[in-house]
């Protein structure tokens, strides 16, 4: 076969790849979902942007937020879930934002799907 040809067949097992793969946002809603029952959580988008005149604009948390927040209904712990999708990396912010969360008493985590946020909020 020829390179077109080839390009061609790459690209498509590329889409057929990131189909099958679930975006960040579709796991993070799956996330809210499941844990509806048992906890209060909120989701925020987190970073700077520019508007469509120019100006930027700041969302206002810390830098490595989490993707996920709340609170575990039971008890009232906070919760903050970093949600990344199969293979997506953590950034050290985002890490050292974990960390002092739950060295402040918060319930912590990084979530790859419904079962590992389940086991984060299910600790202690």
């Amino acid at each position: 076969p020829g390179r077109a040809t080839r390009r061609r067949g790459r690209q498509a097992r590329r889409r057929a790849f990131m189909t099958a793969m679930k975006s960040e946002k579709k796991i993070q809603n799956e996330i809210r979902l499941a844990l509806s029952e048992t906890c209060v959580i909120f989701r925020i988008n987190v970073g700077v942007f520019k508007t469509t005149d120019g100006r930027v604009v700041s969302t206002g948390v810390p830098n490595g937020f989490s993707d996920l927040f709340g609170y575990r209904r039971s008890d009232g712990r906070a919760v903050f879930i970093e949600v990344k999708k199969p293979g997506g990396a953590v950034r050290p912010a985002q890490t050292k934002f974990l960390k002092a969360m739950r060295k402040n008493g918060a319930l912590t985590g990084i979530a790859r799907s419904v079962e590992e946020a389940l086991e984060i909020v299910e600790m202690e």
